[in-house]
């Protein structure tokens, strides 16, 4: 950390529309002896001619060392040095084509983006003291046929570049959020700093249910499994041979590396304070535009996508098969956390996944506000000219839980300004 200025300089990678910004700014509102300054941020969606998600992060925090390039074309030379690196990464296919000549580092399966931050700390002069990063929970049993292989992955090439981790799976919702959400979240601390010194002395188990930043963040209790191994070949061996054709992940839902060893247990959360339901979250009704609102004859299209199904369908080929699903509620629940929404969240059109509520003025989708709350952002956050309701929807579906981002940063920060960690 910057001790001259009291300043903790972040790098957002992969930054959305900014959930990860605002949970760490949550932190400059306390009385603390810290601010948090995001020095550089990194928004593309190749996919897309207009950039909408890097206009509303713009919108929202300014132009000034936001960059919206592919970041796999960034020099790294051109990233300020930080403290703290942060994002959001795509789960994709981590899978290594082939080791350099030199010790310097790997190539990975290009475009995968997981390599794009491999990259930048492979090559920063001064490496960032602490990793925060998020991705969805399916990560950790990843592909199919190596259950655990990617993530094994990302741990060996942590720990080669000088990195003890932690990680927990977090359901929002088990701890009040108005959510359900489940996400992976990854804390890595660098070596020589105290809170690498602090993991590598401390009890594993200890470190994961009482010790750890993720346990003072989101207390959790043990429930079952806990398991050690080793995780020492290089990371071509790793991508190669990993739990080649085991039908489970060795990989929990919370556990750390260091030192090339693994601790992995299952934890439940230990939570008893308020919940906020999904009706918290709505607005009055007349805030609702009509067009939100289901209509009798489109009802019938609703009920059928929302049922249990056993049926015969057939392919464009001619193939019969058994197609069944179960049912899903609907309309929504009220007195609970919300489902988590999907990227597909926004649209007249009906669909299985999409959350439906009821009203006195009837059935309806939910609206952007409604989303953003569930994610916990501020009000019309991504409310931009321009930028349509399906646009706003798609956003929340890929943003993470604000709240989840703030506990944690409270917690790393707190540790840091208090010394004892620095």
């Amino acid at each position: 950390m910057n001790e001259k200025n009291q300043k903790i300089r972040v790098v957002e990678l992969f930054a959305g529309v900014g959930g990860f910004r605002l949970g760490l700014e949550k932190f400059n509102e306390k009385d603390s002896h810290l601010q948090v300054e995001v020095v550089w941020s990194n928004q593309w969606e190749p996919s897309t001619k207009r950039q909408h998600a890097s206009e509303v992060y713009e919108a929202r925090f300014g132009r000034q060392n936001h960059s919206n390039e592919d970041i796999a074309k960034v020099s790294v030379s051109d990233i300020p040095e930080h403290d703290l690196l942060v994002g959001g990464f795509p789960c994709q296919d981590y899978s290594v084509a082939t080791t350099l000549k030199n010790s310097k580092g790997l190539e990975g399966k290009k475009g995968v983006l997981w390599w794009e931050i491999y990259r930048i700390l492979n090559e920063s002069q001064v490496k960032p003291k602490y990793l925060f990063l998020e991705n969805v929970d399916r990560l950790l049993k990843s592909p199919s046929k190596q259950r655990g292989r990617d993530f094994a992955i990302m741990l060996k090439s942590l720990s080669d570049l000088g990195y003890a981790v932690e990680w927990r799976v977090i359901n929002a919702a088990d701890y009040g959020m108005p959510q359900r959400r489940r996400r992976v979240f990854i804390l890595a601390y660098l070596k020589g700093t105290q809170l690498y010194d602090n993991l590598n002395k401390s009890d594993e188990e200890d470190w994961i249910l009482k010790d750890g930043i993720l346990a003072k963040s989101f207390p959790v209790a043990f429930e079952k499994d806990d398991y050690k191994f080793q995780l020492k070949e290089d990371v071509k061996t790793i991508s190669d041979t990993f739990n080649l054709g085991g039908k489970l992940s060795p990989f929990n839902i919370s556990g750390l590396y260091v030192n090339e060893e693994v601790f992995t247990l299952k934890t439940k959360a230990n939570f008893d304070g308020k919940r906020t339901k999904l009706k918290d979250v709505l607005v009055s009704d007349k805030e609702v535009p009509d067009e939100y609102y289901i209509s009798e004859e489109e009802l019938d299209k609703w009920n059928y996508l929302k049922g249990a199904k056993k049926e015969v369908r057939e392919t464009k080929d001619g193939f019969k098969y058994n197609y069944a699903e179960g049912a899903m509620i609907f309309p929504d629940a009220l007195d609970n956390a919300s489902r988590t929404i999907i990227t597909g969240e926004g649209g007249k059109s009906a669909s299985r996944f999409k959350h439906v509520i009821k009203t006195k003025k009837g059935y309806r989708r939910l609206t952007p506000v409604e989303l953003e709350r569930l994610n916990m952002f501020p009000d019309n956050h991504t409310q931009l000219e321009g930028v349509t309701d399906t646009k706003r929807a798609f956003f929340m579906g890929n943003a993470l839980v604000v709240g989840v981002v703030e506990r944690i940063v409270e917690t790393l920060f707190n540790v840091i300004v208090k010394g004892k960690y620095v």
